[in-house]
């Protein structure tokens, strides 16, 4: 028998939104610590810019694995468990890779750490949609994905201030002392599922609702737009610290890592996307944001360390308000297995995240940042021109 959901005014309630709060902060500070750290790898294990950049390659590959994976087992097996997984994953890396000085058992261990990391997203937005009631799922949602914006970016600042002033293997034991004080938080506070419902599907039925989706050609445009966002999103982010650095600029890693605090415009720009879709219509404002982002990305190529500065900022609020409305968008174009569809947006951002980070390193190599602004600041809006025409066509076509 169901038991009743928690509501705002349920004690439960603030227990579950902290506790998943806490974890999402974690574990997006986990995933993305090493990218000021890129040219620190280069360094200090005398290794390229391509291999050094697959420390987060490997590791959002290793996400998108664990998602599919602990996605099925979190509908079979419940959803506490793998939450609590999942920081205990993220925890142990950041303990054993000081200990190495081979760079590949590093990419190793960050590849595990990528598919413990999977367990929190696999399992906690149905966690929350079973045991919080409606009305308020929303603000525990919303307090949810702050955090992930507030972990990404809180992780890449402590992480480069850290390291300039003490070192690497200093900024991931105290990633580690975090996280193990979160993760005996969680531990405590997170409160057992009450209306958790085995899935009786088997493992083909999931795959043939994947496969279902990878037919709707909107939906296919909608996957591949979160791909280029974040591909051009993460670039830009990846190869900064190797800019900044670099003459004329001459940074320290402490003020370069600096710059991700542009992130916490995220926060901003993801609810102010949804308030201005309302008003405006969702297509009208996400091409706004994706014409934003690219306007941020093209400031980036000035001499000046503010102007740079302004265009981050500027890159961050059109692609939170592209992404945020792109995601929302997915609901509306699938007909059925929903969830599924979600999980393929998610799965295409995450690749446009890996994508962002290795394979634009010979573009890095052989243009430097100008070519690579180039390229990331002209396909989002490429990529919009297409997906107009493409539905233009579509509604030509229907009229026939």
């Amino acid at each position: 028998m169901q038991q009743r959901t928690y509501t705002m005014r349920d004690f439960y309630f603030w227990k579950i939104t902290i506790s998943l709060a806490l974890a999402s902060f974690f574990v997006f500070a986990s995933m993305y610590a090493v990218q000021p750290l890129l040219p620190v790898f280069v360094d200090a294990f005398g290794v390229s810019v391509s291999t050094s950049s697959l420390s987060i390659s490997l590791t959002i590959i290793g996400l998108i694995v664990g998602l599919i994976v602990l996605g099925f087992f979190s509908d079979r097996n419940g959803r506490t468990i793998f939450i609590k997984f999942s920081l205990l994953g993220s925890v142990i890396p950041f303990l054993l890779i000081p200990l190495t000085d081979s760079f590949m058992i590093i990419l190793a261990l960050r590849l595990l750490q990528g598919f413990a990391l999977a367990g929190l997203p696999a399992a906690s937005l149905a966690y929350l949609n079973e045991e919080v009631e409606k009305r308020s799922v929303g603000v525990a949602t919303a307090l949810y994905i702050s955090s992930n914006a507030l972990g990404g970016m809180m992780g890449r600042v402590l992480t480069g201030f850290i390291t300039d002033h003490y070192s690497w293997e200093t900024a991931f034991y105290f990633l580690a002392s975090v996280g193990l004080v979160i993760l005996v938080a969680v531990f405590t506070m997170l409160p057992k599922s009450q209306n958790f419902e085995s899935s009786n599907q088997s493992f083909s039925r999931d795959i043939e609702a994947f496969l279902f989706h990878l037919k709707n050609p909107a939906l296919l445009l909608v996957f591949g737009l979160g791909v280029v966002l974040q591909f051009s999103f993460t670039g830009i982010w990846t190869y900064l610290p190797f800019h900044l650095q670099a003459d004329p600029f001459s940074l320290s890693l402490e003020a370069v890592s600096n710059m991700f605090f542009a992130y916490g415009l995220g926060v901003v720009g993801s609810p102010l996307a949804g308030w201005l879709a309302g008003r405006l219509g969702l297509r009208q404002v996400r091409m706004a944001g994706i014409v934003t982002l690219s306007i941020g990305l093209f400031l980036t190529l000035a001499q000046s360390v503010v102007i740079i500065i302004i265009g981050l900022c500027v890159a961050c609020l059109g692609f939170f308000t592209a992404h945020s409305l792109t995601a929302a968008s997915v609901s509306e174009q699938a007909t059925h297995h929903k969830g599924s569809a979600s999980s393929l947006y998610l799965v295409a951002y995450y690749i446009g995240v890996s994508l962002g980070s290795s394979a634009l390193a010979p573009v890095w190599s052989q243009t430097g940042w100008s070519g690579l602004v180039l390229l990331t600041g002209v396909l989002p809006v490429a990529y919009l021109v297409f997906v107009t025409a493409m539905q233009a066509r579509a509604k030509k076509v229907a009229r026939k």
